[in-house]
């Protein structure tokens, strides 16, 4: 995995700067340089719009007594696509463009989710205290088959 993340931080620079120079080349310099720019720019605009659009998800999840595990993902895909269309070079861009597209954000949140995360059925808010007490009663019975038996002596 490092090899791999080392040959990108290596080799991406290095297209990208070989890319920028084609199309200097071609549209010139300072067409070019302008398009990194507004670029930058309207990726910036649309990153800041969707990530509130996304924080305001979140919160409704939460109020809904919801894990916000989609929308806590596609917030990590803005970030990403930020940083992408920060970074000067039209790969990057075209990277986080394509982050930025909201069908394509969820669909690569829920298969990252569906990889990584076994969802199992969450029960009532008072299922935990009542397990508590039902441990606690089995305690006191000695019927409990979470008990251990055993002696032990404090050393000093």
């Amino acid at each position: 995995m490092a090899g791999k993340l080392l040959i990108l931080f290596i080799a991406l620079p290095l297209v990208e700067t070989w890319l920028l120079i084609k199309i200097g080349g071609i549209i010139g310099a300072v067409w070019t340089i302008l398009a990194v720019i507004t670029t930058a720019v309207i990726g910036s605009q649309l990153v800041r719009r969707q990530g509130l659009q996304t924080f305001a998800q979140i919160q409704a999840c939460q109020a809904r007594g919801e894990m916000p595990a989609v929308p806590i993902l596609e917030g990590a895909a803005l970030l990403l696509a930020g940083a992408f269309l920060v970074t000067p070079g039209f790969i990057t861009d075209t990277l986080g463009f394509l982050l930025l597209v909201p069908a394509l954000r969820q669909h690569a949140a829920k298969q990252i989710l569906a990889r990584v995360v076994t969802i199992t059925p969450a029960g009532t808010p008072g299922d935990a205290y009542q397990q508590a007490n039902r441990d606690s009663a089995n305690l006191q019975s000695g019927n409990s088959s979470n008990i251990i038996e055993g002696e032990y002596r404090r050393e000093e």
